[in-house]
């Protein structure tokens, strides 16, 4: 029997297996962030355990409250700064060189085929999109890994997704996303890694897998994940180069994260997605999700654009394909933030930032802010947001807001609409 990409990877790192069915996996990396690693890092304080297994493989940043709002937030930030200066992390970005974690650790280079990767932060399952096994995990078990550089998993059962065609003009891998987690339901991939498959998965750079992967987590799964491959291979070249004499070479290589033919899945689900169209969630799970022709018309207060989900240059370029030479409704405020520094350099040298601050956006720094209520860009009681974020929780991004998750496409021209609009009526 063949095995799937998480079944080969569990395989490779398996440390023991101190219960049955509990298999302790040793990690190649630890992520961290000021919000939920300061609470690790105090407890280990206070046990005398104030170590780390490895500086070299664990990644820090200060990024969900940047700069600093208050006393509390300046207070995680200086814990996490503290320690990684204490341990020699080498690799941590403060504020000025910060961007949002599932943005700026793949941006660095700092994920591969193959690895093993957990962080604080239930939105890790990011980093599948590399062919990884990336999950997010509790304060013990961050904590343990820091420690020890290891974490116990139950063996994982794979959903399967096969998706054929070719999307539309208008419609994206946030659009698509959405359209798999209304199939699967909140709960339908629950401790199940999601394998990603099939030719318009091929299709797609590594930002849109990205985007794919981010939201494995909210139809409940551990982790979303892709086959490597040559685009992944383009995508991290500039780190790999000195490992491998060839591209062709480090495909050879990467390809062994590729599952068998003959694995075996949980469930297989086929989608044909060429007639899919552009998708927007309602209510307040992520699952609530119908066509954006049938939201058309609903009001919104403000608009972000931004986060881990579609914060990337190719979500900036979409947007200002549509907003240019335009102004956004007097009825809206609307917020961009480019994910990582280098995403607002770039943005900044194709003039998209010139393009967004002149249809009457507000250009943010780098931050995860707005996307669960935190800063720069939180809602009022009653206000309603069209966001290209991955949470429409109630509250998630101010007590009483209301959020609508759309791609960044749909979210640019429901800011020149003032309303929920269909982009597609726009020249993308």
């Amino acid at each position: 029997m063949g095995k799937t990409i998480a079944e080969k990877i569990f395989d490779a790192h398996r440390v023991n297996m101190p219960f049955p069915d509990t298999h302790v996996l040793k990690l190649d990396r630890v992520f961290c962030h000021e919000i939920t690693t300061p609470i690790a890092i105090t407890d280990l304080m206070a046990r005398g355990m104030d170590r780390v297994f490895d500086p070299t493989k664990i990644k820090a940043v200060i990024d969900h409250v940047t700069p600093a709002k208050d006393s509390k937030t300046a207070e995680q930030g200086k814990i996490l700064r503290d320690w990684a200066k204490r341990h020699g992390i080498k690799d941590f970005f403060d504020i000025g060189r910060n961007g949002v974690c599932h943005a700026i650790f793949p941006e660095k280079g700092f994920v591969r085929p193959g690895y093993t990767v957990i962080m604080g932060d239930s939105h890790t399952c990011t980093h599948g999109a590399f062919g990884a096994f990336a999950a997010g995990v509790g304060t013990t078990d961050l904590e343990v890994g820091i420690l020890k550089g290891v974490c116990a998993f139950h063996f994982p059962k794979t959903l399967k997704f096969v998706l054929r065609g070719t999307l539309k003009p208008g419609v994206y891998a946030k659009d698509l996303i959405l359209f798999l987690i209304k199939e699967l339901t909140v709960n339908g991939a629950t401790n199940m890694v999601i394998e990603f498959t099939g030719p318009v998965i091929d299709a797609m750079s590594m930002e849109s897998r990205m985007t794919l992967c981010n939201m494995a987590i909210e139809a409940g799964g551990t982790c979303g994940i892709c086959y490597p491959d040559m685009t992944t291979v383009e995508y991290l070249w500039e780190f790999i180069k000195d490992e491998f004499k060839t591209k062709e070479d480090a495909l050879k290589e990467y390809t062994k994260w590729v599952s068998d033919e003959d694995a075996s899945y949980e469930k297989v689900y086929e989608y044909d997605v060429t007639n899919l169209e552009p998708m927007v969630t309602f209510g307040y799970k992520p699952d609530q999700v119908k066509t954006v022709k049938e939201m058309s018309g609903s009001k919104i207060d403000q608009v972000y654009i931004g986060s881990c989900t579609n914060g990337r240059i190719e979500d900036l370029r979409i947007a200002a394909s549509i907003l240019k030479d335009k102004k956004i409704s007097d009825d809206v405020r609307a917020v961009v933030s480019p994910a990582t520094p280098a995403i607002y350099s770039l943005a900044l040298k194709e003039g998209l930032i010139e393009i967004f601050q002149n249809a009457g956006f507000c250009v943010t720094n780098p931050t995860c802010g707005a996307c669960l209520g935190m800063s720069n860009g939180v809602l009022a009681a009653g206000e309603v947001c069209a966001s290209t974020t991955n949470r429409n929780f109630n509250g998630r991004m101010g007590k009483g807001g209301t959020v609508h998750l759309m791609s960044p496409a749909t979210a640019a021209a429901s800011a020149l609409e003032g309303k929920i609009t269909n982009s597609q009526l726009y020249k993308a």
